[in-house]
């Protein structure tokens, strides 16, 4: 599948983002979907996952703010990210991890396609 991510920009602490991804290609609705981030000179890092339309998983840095969500009707993903930190700066990346998926939810090596990224800026 081929993923687009969009929404992202610069923005105060303690605003709002909303980060979309649109999937085409292929039918989704059964992949596990992903969000991601790296930083400059860090790792990439796990975000938040979507599957089973419902059951969601969230790094512990972002439980609480950011809920991620999914219309497979429109083919899309959504990440709403809320009270954002600057430590919340990176590049986000959408993913996705057809089955027969993993278990790993938080390992990027499951995931088989990813869009380009979309940076998030938040300044102090």
């Amino acid at each position: 599948v081929q993923l687009q991510a969009s929404g992202g920009g610069l923005v105060q602490a303690g605003g709002s983002l909303r980060l979309s991804c649109a999937a085409s290609g292929r039918t989704f609705s059964r992949d596990v979907m992903g969000w991601f981030r790296q930083a400059p000179g860090l790792e990439r890092e796990f975000v938040a996952a979507i599957w089973n339309d419902i059951s969601q998983y969230y790094s512990d840095s972002v439980k609480g703010r950011f809920t991620i969500s999914r219309d497979n009707a429109k083919s899309m993903v959504y990440l709403q990210m809320n009270s954002l930190k600057p430590e919340d700066t990176a590049v986000y990346y959408c993913a996705a991890d057809p089955p027969p998926f993993g278990s790993r939810r938080s390992d990027p090596l499951e995931y088989d396609d990813w869009g380009q990224g979309t940076q998030v800026t938040v300044s102090s």
